[in-house]
């Protein structure tokens, strides 16, 4: 039986900073792994095949942050190796771990102790005019059709499943999955879709409009977003803070669900709620409310005090 392959991606600046990725290798291959390490993938163009792990990989576990697992999903795209993130970066919404649990991050791997999240993949055609075959591309985050003059508007006809709904002058339009709501789509005022909901939003950037809110759509729906010939500026369009390309006016992009799916390894059965809170650091209670006991449902619907409250610290002293 040969050795069981794993592959470590970072980044260049935290192999430099110190010896966490040394000992997580190390770790690793003390637990009977063959390890190969990544921490300067450049990202392909706009369209363009991506490089991808081999297909006995067993894990691909990532040192850094969101944007290192984005760069890491392309390398398991259309594969069915999955990605552990342990976050070294900012807030690490993607990611399983902190850095301090890297230790057992790597024993629950060696181990087998995970499971897995599978996670929707939006699919990209980008129509160039004059061409009968469209550049295909793909995101988990999302698409994000922008300016390409930073002086001017694009205009854009928004349509879906081939009904146009408006047409406004805007900064951009950015189309995202569920697990890229809580990324750029977030900023721009867009809602939270939870990650196992199988939907689209399209959310404008600073549109010139009565009515550009955002919308979202079923697995089985599209969306299609047509750079206007009369456009004050030529497009530009990324996927997943990667892939990108110039858009000429007359183009069109359409985004819809992919057949192909994400594997995150999960080691923990913390629901996204829960994640949300913490990684936001959402204020649970208001201004007004600071008194009051936070309160959590417990497994037969009934109400306890949440963990971390004066009730917890009451409960485990006795």
């Amino acid at each position: 039986m040969g050795r069981r392959k794993a592959v470590v991606v970072t980044h260049a600046r935290i192999r430099a900073g110190g010896n966490l990725v040394t000992e997580a290798v190390h770790q690793l291959e003390t637990d009977g792994f063959m390890v190969s390490i990544l921490d300067n993938i450049e990202a392909p163009a706009f369209g363009q095949p991506v490089r991808t792990v081999d297909e006995d990989t067993e894990i691909v576990i990532v040192l850094g942050g969101d944007g290192t697992i984005l760069r890491a999903a392309e390398l398991v795209k259309c594969t069915d190796v999955p990605i552990l993130g342990v976050n070294l970066g900012h807030v690490g919404f993607l990611a399983e771990f902190e850095s301090f649990q890297i230790g057992e991050a790597i024993r629950r791997v060696a181990d087998h102790d995970y499971s897995i999240d599978e996670r929707m993949v939006a699919h990209v055609d980008l129509w160039l005019p004059g061409h009968d075959r469209p550049l295909t591309d793909w995101a988990l985050n999302d698409m994000t059709l922008e300016r390409y003059d930073r002086g001017k508007m694009i205009e854009v006809s928004v349509r879906v499943d081939d009904v146009e709904m408006s047409s406004f002058g805007c900064d951009g339009m950015i189309v995202a999955t569920p697990t890229g709501s809580t990324a750029y789509a977030f900023s721009v005022g867009g809602p939270i879709v939870w990650p196992d909901a199988e939907s689209l939003q399209m959310v404008p950037i600073a549109a010139h409009a009565l009515f550009a809110r955002s919308l979202i759509i079923g697995p089985d729906s599209r969306f299609t977003l047509d750079l206007l010939d009369d456009s004050a500026s030529e497009g530009w369009i990324c996927c997943d803070g990667r892939r990108q390309r110039a858009v000429p006016k007359g183009s069109r992009v359409t985004v819809r669900k992919s057949h192909d799916i994400l594997r995150l390894a999960r080691l923990s059965g913390v629901p996204f709620t829960r994640r949300l809170v913490t990684k936001f650091d959402l204020p649970v209670r208001g201004w007004r409310e600071q008194h009051r006991p936070l309160v959590d449902l417990d497994a037969k619907g009934g109400d306890r005090p949440a963990a971390g409250t004066d009730q917890d610290a009451k409960e485990e002293g006795n």
